[in-house]
């Protein structure tokens, strides 16, 4: 059942990246393009997206399972340090240059686009060396922990 739920809304998110354009390189690059001919089209998709969304989590965050029964895993962390900015400035240059974010990026894959396939590789390139990174960055705060716990 969690299987076909999760193909299903991910089927219904895609079609909804594809109708509102979000799939679409040029589109994109057109409403980050404030200083030429700014496209607004997709402000309404990202505030249409936001408004469908408020309710879902605020429900989620009073709701210890899902309606499928699976724990839920909300975020908990609010505080901003250099690496949500170091993130967001990434994301934000990728999603200028190429014209995808993540989602839209699987999404093109299906039209076999070259620029969505490079991007989908250096996405998963990135995720990559992000997970060896803090992996590196957890073994050493563990050793230290366990240094100072033998030392004391």
């Amino acid at each position: 059942m969690q299987v076909a739920a999760s193909f299903l809304v991910g089927l219904v998110f895609g079609l909804g990246l594809i109708l509102a354009g979000m799939a679409n390189p040029a589109k994109v690059q057109g409403f980050l393009d404030i200083a030429g001919l700014w496209d607004p089209s997709l402000a309404m998709v990202m505030g249409g997206a936001i408004a469908v969304a408020l309710v879902p989590f605020a429900l989620a965050r009073r709701m210890p399972r899902s309606l499928l029964g699976v724990t839920m895993s909300l975020p908990t962390v609010s505080r901003i340090d250099w690496r949500v900015v170091l993130g967001s400035l990434a994301f934000g240059v990728g999603w200028g240059l190429a014209g995808f974010c993540p989602g839209p990026a699987i999404v093109a894959l299906g039209t076999g686009e070259a620029k969505a396939i490079v991007f989908v590789i250096a996405m998963a390139a990135g995720m990559g060396v992000y997970e060896l990174v803090d992996l590196r960055t957890r073994r050493h705060a563990l050793v230290s922990a366990q240094d100072r716990l033998l030392k004391e």
